[in-house]
C-alpha cells in the first residue's frame, strides 16, 4: 500500500532505487504506470530478479505525492528496517 512510503523510510528515484534493491535493502518497490517503459523497465526485471515485491502505482503525481514530493516520480522504494542500521541482509 503506497500509505507505506508515507510512514516508512524510503527512497525515491531510479538511481537509489537501484541500488537499495540491488543491495538486498528494499522491501517493496513502486512503480508508476504512466512512466516511461524505457526508465521502468530494467528496474522492474531487477525487482523480480531480487524478488522485491512491486506495487503498481496510477500516475506519477501520485507516487510523488505519496513520497511527500513536490515533483512526480517514476519509482521509489520502501527499504527494510536493516536499512536503518546498516545491516546486510543474509541471504
Amino acid at each position: 500500500m503506497v500509505s507505506e512510503l508515507k510512514n516508512g523510510i524510503k527512497v525515491i528515484g531510479l538511481k537509489q532505487s537501484q541500488r537499495a534493491v540491488a543491495d538486498g535493502r528494499a522491501k517493496k518497490a513502486f512503480v508508476a504506470k504512466d512512466a516511461e517503459k524505457r526508465v521502468t523497465e530494467n528496474f522492474l526485471k531487477l525487482c523480480a530478479e531480487q524478488g522485491v515485491e512491486i506495487e503498481l502505482v496510477e500516475t506519477m503525481r501520485e507516487l510523488g505525492e505519496a513520497c511527500e514530493i513536490e515533483v512526480s516520480a517514476a519509482v521509489a522504494v520502501a527499504l527494510t528496517e536493516q536499512a536503518l542500521t546498516g545491516e546486510r541482509p543474509i541471504k
